[in-house]
C-alpha cells in the first residue's frame, strides 16, 4: 500500500494565477489562506523569494516539470509552437522509472508522462455563478486518491487550481468575505479606465456585476477566491490523513505565475514583467523532512523545483546525472549555502513581448516591440527603495540598463550557444491588435 511504501508520494498544489503578497502566510493582512496554506507554512518551510521568471502559464509549469529555462524548453509564449522536446524527461516520466503512479488534474496530456488526465469545470460567466472551481477539482481528485493510497507503489498527484484565475466568482460566504459594499457605487469611477481597455473590456463585461463602478470588488472576489481554494485545499489534506497516506507524503505548494489587479495599469491578468505576476509562493511540507516554520531568504526559480523534489524523495544522486537548469534547493533549507542565484532572466511573450534582467536591486526589462498599453520600450526599477516599481529611472541611470542589458544579452547568448538553439522569443510577433473576447474564448486561448 501506498501508506506503507519505503517511497514518500508527493501532492503538489500548482495553483494557477496565484500571487504571493496576497497570501496571509506572505504577511497578507486578509486572512486568505489561514485555514491550509499557513499550517503548511508553520510546519514547513516557506520560500520568501520564489519567482516565475517566464509568463506566463506554458512557460512557468513547462519548467516546473522539467527542471529546465525558458530557453531550453522553448515554451515562451502561452500558444507554443510545438510540443516539449522528446529527450527532455518531464518530472512523471522520471518518477514513473521508479514505480510511481500519478495523476495530473487540469491539464491535457501536454506534460507528458502521467498515467491519468482529468479536467474539471473552472471557467463561467456572471450568469453561472457561483464557480465552485476548487470543489470541482476535489470531486474529480478524490476517487483517485482513495484508489491509489491503496496501490503498492507510491503516487504522484499535481493539481492545477483555477480559482485565482479569472473570472473571479467563488460562491458564497467567500463571495462577500472582504466586500459588502454596491460594487455599482454611482459615486465610485476605478473601473472606468479598466473598461476603457478595450482589448480586455468584453471579457470583464461578461463575468463582473453589471454596472461595476468599484475595482475593490474585483480584488475582494480574487481574495475570496484564495480563501475559497484554500479551504477546499484542506479537504485534499483532510483526505490524505483519513487514508492513512498523510505521514508519508511530500506537499508542494506553489504556482505558475502571480496575478495583477489594478497594477501598473494592467487589470485583471497576469501579463507584465513587474513583482505582481514575478513573485509567487513556494512552501514545502513534510515533518521530519522539511524544517518546520522555517522561511528560506534566497531566489529560486521554477526550474529549481524539479531538482528539488527528487532530492527531498531521495533520488538527489540519480537526479545529479540528469541535465537540469535548475538546482535543488534543499542546501539551502538545510542552511548549507544562503541562495542558488543573484540574478535572473526575465521574459514574456503573450499580450507583450519583452525580456530583461532582475538582481537584488535592480529589475530592466526592454518592450522587442510596441505593446498595447502604451508603455515605454525601457523600465528601470531600483526594488529596494521603490519596491512597487512606480518609478521608471532608465532615463535617469542609463549606465544601470546599459550593465544589465549586457548580462541579460550575454546569458541568452550563453544559452544559445549551450543548447543550439535560437532565442525562442524572436520567433513571435504579437502586434497590437490581439482582443480577449468573451470567457469562452478565454477558455479557449488556455486549453492545454
Amino acid at each position: 500500500m501506498a501508506a506503507n511504501s519505503d517511497k514518500l508520494n508527493i501532492v503538489m498544489f500548482a495553483v494557477d494565477s496565484l500571487r504571493a503578497d496576497h497570501m496571509s502566510c506572505y504577511g497578507y493582512p486578509r486572512r486568505t489562506t489561514s485555514v491550509f496554506a499557513d499550517r503548511l507554512a508553520a510546519e514547513g518551510t516557506l520560500v520568501e523569494q520564489a519567482f516565475s521568471a517566464y509568463i506566463p502559464t506554458t512557460p512557468g509549469y513547462s519548467s516546473m516539470l522539467t527542471g529546465r529555462d525558458v530557453m531550453a524548453t522553448e515554451m515562451v509564449s502561452l500558444s507554443p509552437k510545438g510540443p516539449l522536446p522528446e529527450d527532455m524527461p518531464t518530472l512523471p516520466e522520471v518518477l514513473k522509472k521508479r514505480g510511481y503512479q500519478s495523476l495530473c488534474v487540469g491539464f491535457g496530456d501536454f506534460y507528458r508522462g502521467f498515467d491519468e488526465y482529468r479536467n474539471f469545470e473552472s471557467w463561467g460567466a456572471w450568469d453561472e455563478r457561483p464557480l465552485r472551481k476548487a470543489e470541482n477539482l476535489n470531486d474529480v481528485t478524490l476517487p483517485w486518491l482513495d484508489d491509489a493510497s491503496k496501490a503498492d507503489k507510491p503516487f504522484f498527484l499535481f493539481m492545477r487550481h483555477m480559482d485565482p484565475h479569472s473570472p473571479y466568482l467563488p460562491p458564497p460566504p467567500y463571495d462577500t468575505m472582504f466586500y459588502t459594499k454596491d460594487p455599482c457605487d454611482p459615486a465610485k469611477k476605478t473601473m472606468k479606465k479598466v473598461f476603457a481597455f478595450k482589448p480586455f473590456a468584453d471579457f470583464f463585461a461578461s463575468w463582473m456585476p453589471p454596472g461595476i463602478t468599484d475595482a475593490d470588488w474585483a480584488i475582494a472576489a480574487y481574495d475570496g477566491e484564495v480563501a475559497y481554494m484554500d479551504a477546499c485545499h484542506q479537504v485534499i489534506m483532510q483526505r490524505l490523513e483519513d487514508l492513512g497516506v498523510l505521514d508519508n507524503t511530500l506537499i508542494v505548494y506553489t504556482s505558475d505565475h502571480g496575478e495583477t489587479l489594478y497594477d501598473h495599469d494592467i487589470y485583471f491578468d497576469h501579463h507584465g514583467l513587474y513583482e505582481q505576476t514575478l513573485h509567487i509562493p513556494l512552501i514545502f511540507w513534510r515533518p521530519g523532512l522539511i524544517p518546520q516554520g522555517k522561511r528560506v531568504t534566497g531566489m529560486t526559480l521554477e526550474e529549481d523545483l524539479m531538482p528539488t523534489v527528487l532530492d527531498m524523495l531521495g533520488f538527489g544522486r540519480q537526479a545529479k546525472k540528469m541535465k537540469f537548469d535548475g538546482k535543488s534547493l534543499m542546501p539551502v533549507i538545510d542552511g548549507e549555502m544562503d541562495a542558488l542565484r543573484s540574478e535572473f532572466y526575465i521574459s514574456e511573450c503573450t499580450w507583450q513581448r519583452k525580456r530583461g534582467w532582475r538582481t537584488p536591486q535592480w529589475k530592466y526589462f526592454e518592450a522587442l516591440e510596441p505593446d498595447f498599453h502604451g508603455k515605454p520600450k525601457y523600465e528601470l526599477y531600483d526594488l529596494i527603495n521603490d519596491p512597487e516599481e512606480l518609478n521608471n529611472l532608465a532615463e535617469q541611470r542609463p549606465e544601470i540598463c546599459t550593465a544589465l542589458r549586457r548580462s541579460m544579452k550575454d546569458w541568452v547568448n550563453m544559452r544559445m550557444e549551450e543548447t543550439g538553439l535560437p532565442d525562442p522569443i524572436r520567433g513571435y510577433k504579437i502586434g497590437l491588435d490581439r482582443r480577449i473576447g468573451s470567457v469562452k474564448r478565454a477558455k479557449d486561448l488556455q486549453d492545454r
